[in-house]
């Protein structure tokens, strides 16, 4: 499974993940939910489980994904400005480059 953090979402990350006191929580990316091949995505922080993958990221991030839901594998969190400041993920691999 792959996960491309960008270089504006790695930053905000890393402010997060500095404030937390339990070092061992890592980024979660997850399927609020899906309908056919589309998902929405949503992320928080968590710990491993045994249904869970661990992906480093080139960005020295490590994110779990649950193993079984192939709508993760390929997907990609932004941080943008404009036009509302926030995180934004999409599965380019999948068909969703964004919400509709």
């Amino acid at each position: 499974m792959k996960v491309k953090i960008t270089r504006n979402a790695a930053k905000k990350i890393n402010e997060v993940l500095a404030q937390e006191e339990d070092k061992e929580l890592k980024l979660r990316v997850y399927v609020t939910h899906k309908h056919g091949s589309h998902a929405h995505y949503g992320m928080t922080l968590d710990k491993a489980t045994d249904k869970d993958v661990v992906i480093s990221t080139d960005k020295d991030i490590d994110v779990l994904l649950q193993t079984d839901e192939e709508l993760l594998d390929g997907v990609v969190v932004d941080y943008l400005y404009i036009p509302e400041e926030g995180f934004v993920i999409t599965n380019p691999n999948k068909g969703n480059h964004g919400d509709h």
